[in-house]
């Protein structure tokens, strides 16, 4: 079948994604064997596995294999109906111009207003809502992480309890701060991250500090007067490790605990409050990608945007290289021509990064991608744009960038990222999300401790195998049982259920990636 949104009450054994696709993906759970029927007269010639491609029509060598009636690359060699067509068998189309994309010439459709959705969240005084209540410990430098980690491990065990509506307390530990050109062109974007992730919405405003004291990255560069509400104080409340108060480690660990309840206190006093859907900033990622990504739990993603928007709230995408190959699918989404050439720069910018460091976009694809029938980036970037949904993009954001320093509190966001997991979502918290919602087909663990993070598989066999760690099982929809539709509102309703405090598995398990900034300033 095509791509349609019909529930068909049964699976189909290969979709296509466009009438004019001559490639279709197997859909059942360890593929087909040879001699198998799977389409209009169709036999396998070959075992082809899940989510792998097989040609629907005799190809010659140089020919165009299309998906998503897109070129993903050229025949090497001839192709008869019915063969496996992977990565061996393709050759990558160039990458596409930057120079004559279309500025803002597609109208994005008008959809109705969503409203009288809600959540029950924090509000802050600065405008924005969390959908968590967490003590966050900023560290200015690397060499501090030791001590924060145990400081925070006493936190949790001594003072937490005594406050028990807080949800917990997060070390921003990071490599940054010493060691490195901290006046190079590029540093702006890790100290602006640093500061900015200070500022998340789940951490209620409040902001304490661990220095060193002797780091390039001292407390007054990394949190300037007046650049994060700071409580009426003019400085943030900052420890000193070199000051010389302290005299052993545990008078460094008992100021810490001390200036941590202190903020716990106040913290403790917040209530969730009926708050409206447009004050969610809603991050969306996809890693383990696999063929089913595009098919299911993407465009399902991409529907739930499509509800989020209307209702008002701000939802972000990114990931540079995954969408670089549809970067005239963006630019023509664009709300103004001033959004589009944004755009324009950002891509342009990550395409001179990629050269400085010898690769292109080609290294994205990884062996895992690979295996869940993704060919090469050209093929990935198809899939990974749909959860973006069809909203006009409204804004853009470099990297470490807040969405309110900008002015962007609603509707659809390109934050410009690496596609990297972890620099994605330490990037997006730095942009001022508040949910995450993750799509994976080959299956990761992934998590954040500063927010909580959906995760949306796109096969029912990962999500059988891992039903303790996914949310939603998106591959109901390749089954028949859901239409694409349907599992976008189910989502929707969802991201309001665990920004009222729902717990996600990541959450429950307490499964959390460490923050990783992106830095291509130079090390010294």
């Amino acid at each position: 079948m095509s791509a349609e949104n019909k529930a068909s009450g049964q699976a189909q054994l290969a979709i296509m994604m466009h009438p004019d696709d001559n490639v279709a993906v197997i859909v059942s759970d360890g593929g087909l064997p040879a001699g198998t029927l799977v389409r209009d007269g169709l036999k396998l010639v070959e075992h082809v596995p899940q989510s792998h491609k097989v040609a629907l029509v005799d190809l010659k060598k140089g020919d165009a294999v299309r998906r998503y009636n897109v070129t993903i690359g050229y025949a090497l060699e001839d192709i008869v109906a019915g063969r496996w067509v992977n990565e061996t068998l393709l050759a990558m189309p160039d990458a596409l111009g930057l120079d004559d994309v279309p500025l803002a010439t597609i109208k994005a459709p008008k959809l109705e207003p969503l409203e009288g959705y809600t959540f029950q969240g924090y509000r802050n005084a600065d405008g924005s809502v969390g959908t968590r209540n967490i003590l966050a410990i900023t560290s200015t430098v690397q060499c501090v992480s030791g001590v924060v980690d145990f400081a925070v491990k006493r936190i949790k065990e001594e003072l937490l309890p005594r406050f028990p509506n807080v949800d917990d307390v997060v070390a921003l530990e990071h490599t940054y701060g010493c060691g490195v050109a901290i006046e190079a062109p590029s540093a702006p974007i890790p100290i602006r991250t640093v500061r900015n992730i200070s500022r998340n919405p789940n951490f209620g405003n409040e902001v304490m500090v661990v220095s060193l004291g002797c780091e390039k990255l001292q407390p007054s560069r990394l949190l300037p007067a007046g650049s994060i509400m700071l409580k009426n104080e003019a400085e943030p409340d900052v420890v000193f490790l070199q000051d010389e108060k302290h005299v052993g480690f545990m008078s460094m660990i008992e100021s810490i605990l001390s200036m941590a309840e202190k903020h716990l206190e106040r913290l403790n006093a917040r209530r969730r409050e009926t708050c409206p859907a447009s004050a969610l900033v809603v991050g969306m990622q996809c890693g383990g990608s696999d063929a089913f990504s595009g098919i299911t739990a993407n465009p399902a993603v991409g529907y739930a945007a499509d509800l989020l928007v209307r209702a008002g709230a701000t939802v972000m995408f990114s990931e540079n290289t995954e969408v670089r190959d549809g970067a005239d699918q963006l630019t023509s989404r664009a709300a103004t021509p001033e959004v589009a050439a944004a755009i324009v720069r950002e891509l342009a910018w990550y395409d001179d990064y990629l050269e400085a460091g010898s690769v292109d976009r080609s290294a994205n694809t990884t062996p895992g991608n690979k295996k869940g029938g993704l060919s090469n980036i050209v093929e990935k970037a198809m899939g990974s744009i749909v959860k973006s949904g069809s909203s006009a993009i409204v804004g853009v954001l470099s990297p470490g960038e807040y969405l309110r320093d900008k002015g962007l509190t609603q509707g659809l966001i390109y934050a410009a990222t690496p596609a990297s997991d972890f620099i994605c979502g330490t990037l997006q918290l730095a942009a001022g999300m508040n949910l995450h919602i993750f799509t994976t087909g080959r299956g990761t663990p992934y998590g954040l401790a500063e927010c909580p993070v959906i995760k949306v598989a796109t096969r029912s066999d990962l999500a059988r195998r891992w039903h303790d760690l996914m949310d939603v099982n998106a591959g109901r929809i390749a089954d028949g049982e859901l239409t694409i539709e349907q599992l976008g509102w189910e989502i929707f309703q969802l991201m309001l259920d665990v920004a009222s405090g729902r717990k996600t598995w990541a959450e429950h398990w307490k499964l959390y990636n460490a923050l990783t900034l992106f830095n291509p300033a130079p090390v010294t």
